[in-house]
């Protein structure tokens, strides 16, 4: 399970890795703020219990860093938890290296741009241990790098579920919405639990944003090609957080996993428990990702 996203109320934060801890079918949760560092405050004193609880959930548990690092106040925060330890990190931007000594292991998220086997073997030899694909690559880039990685001895993840990570900006478009600057924003994201969505001029959903962040309008399932990306030899599924049920969510993918349901049934439990959005898995296959894909060419 990816890290949340989005500027969810503490409250409901903790309450997530509660249920994750205690119901959910997953071997390895993420937790940090990737988006928006003026977020962190909010629920860095909840930080530890929630890694506790999941830890006692038989859960192992990573740390994630921001995905853009542009602050001195962001570099300082990067370099703590970095030392703090008992967890492995996640690097979703290269500046967090400079904390680094080198050959401690760390994971590179799907923020990093690791598009060939050639920048996954100069990683590796930093000292990475896994890696989480960039979700916009295609399944004949998937196999390549997997295949690497299994050469090179680490893990080779897939985002998997979830809105699309497409860009991060130095602009909160929320705040632009709002009639406020990116200082005083007021923490209007709060307002989108999913994100806000965005139409064309035609009303057709395009984009969704979150802050600084630009997600994809439809929410990423490869739930029909668990059994491809497991041949290719891709070793974990990301499952990033959502409003929607995801321990629920989380148990279908494991049933496929364990070949308890065929890819279409699994497919129609996903869109039961998860209501009437869009999912697509076309990055996979074709250019764009704007719709599910069941038998690709």
């Amino acid at each position: 399970m990816g890290p949340v996203l989005f500027n969810w109320p503490v409250e409901r934060w903790t309450d997530f890795y509660a249920q994750l801890a205690d119901e959910a079918a997953i071997d390895l949760v993420y937790l940090g703020e990737v988006v928006c560092s003026k977020r962190t405050p909010f629920y860095l004193s909840a930080m530890a219990d929630a890694i506790g609880r999941l830890q006692r959930g038989g859960k192992k548990v990573a740390l994630s860093t921001l995905a853009l690092i542009t602050l001195m106040r962001e570099r300082k925060e990067c370099a703590e938890l970095i030392s703090s330890g008992g967890c492995e990190v996640e690097v979703n931007d290269l500046t967090a290296l400079a904390n680094w000594d080198k050959g401690e292991p760390f994971r590179i998220g799907p923020y990093v741009n690791v598009y060939n086997e050639g920048t996954l073997a100069f990683l590796t030899g930093l000292g990475a241990s896994s890696v989480c694909l960039p979700p916009e690559l295609p399944f004949h880039a998937i196999e390549s790098l997997a295949a690497k990685s299994h050469l090179l001895g680490i893990g080779c993840e897939v985002w998997s579920f979830g809105r699309t990570p497409l860009a991060i900006s130095g602009r909160c478009y929320h705040a632009r919405i709002d009639g406020l600057t990116k200082d005083a924003c007021q923490f209007g994201c709060a307002r989108d639990s999913d994100g806000l969505e965005v139409s064309t001029l035609n009303g057709k959903g395009f984009l969704a944003i979150n802050g600084v962040q630009t997600l994809s309008y439809t929410y990423s399932n490869a739930i029909t090609h668990v059994d491809r990306l497991e041949a290719a030899g891709v070793t974990a599924l990301r499952l990033s957080p959502h409003s929607f049920n995801m321990r629920d969510v989380s148990r279908v993918f494991r049933d496929r996993l364990d070949k308890r349901m065929d890819g279409e049934e699994a497919l129609f439990r996903i869109q039961a428990i998860c209501g009437p959005v869009s999912f697509s898995n076309e990055f996979l296959f074709r250019e764009a990702d704007i719709e599910i894909v069941t038998s690709p060419d």
